[in-house]
């Protein structure tokens, strides 16, 4: 039964498309001929440049700016491509960065020395007085460097 329903809707599919095609070709057939090949190249001067008289015709209005709020612009930061979908290696791509720096040697293996001497030197830098001992003033000077701001927006 399921068979013969189908059969059935599908010949009255064909039936519909085939009515419409001969309508469509019923419609292009009516109007005016296509020009002349001939005629359309003679009309045509092919050394002049078109011309067009713009009058007080006016482009759109450029888009406004508008301020991103601190979630959209810490999104933003992870979603490279900016098709606002952040998928695993894009999640994974600013460790990768950080990594790179950490690898001394560049040999894709981060060993306790090259981590240990990255975080006495940064250790060093932070302790301005020397006593081996960070303050609140010592440690307030340690704030990471404020990243790219040419990556603020999505350039979509």
């Amino acid at each position: 039964m399921n068979r013969v329903m189908l059969g059935a809707f599908g010949a009255l599919l064909l039936v519909a498309l085939g009515l419409f095609r001969m309508q469509g070709r019923a419609q292009v057939e009516e109007g005016a001929p296509p020009p002349e090949p001939e005629a359309v190249e003679a009309a045509v001067d092919p050394d002049a440049l078109p011309s067009a008289d713009v009058g007080d015709l006016t482009g759109p209005e450029p888009p406004e700016a508008c301020e991103l709020t601190r979630e959209q612009r810490r999104f933003f930061l992870y979603d490279r491509n900016c098709d606002l979908k952040i998928t695993h290696n894009e999640m994974l791509s600013t460790r990768t960065d950080v990594f790179r720096r950490l690898d001394t040697d560049g040999n894709n293996l981060l060993t306790f020395e090259e981590w240990a001497i990255t975080t006495s030197t940064r250790f060093a830098e932070m302790d301005a007085d020397g006593n081996n001992e960070l303050t609140q003033a010592d440690f307030a000077t340690s704030a990471p460097s404020p990243r790219r701001t040419s990556r603020s927006a999505c350039d979509c």
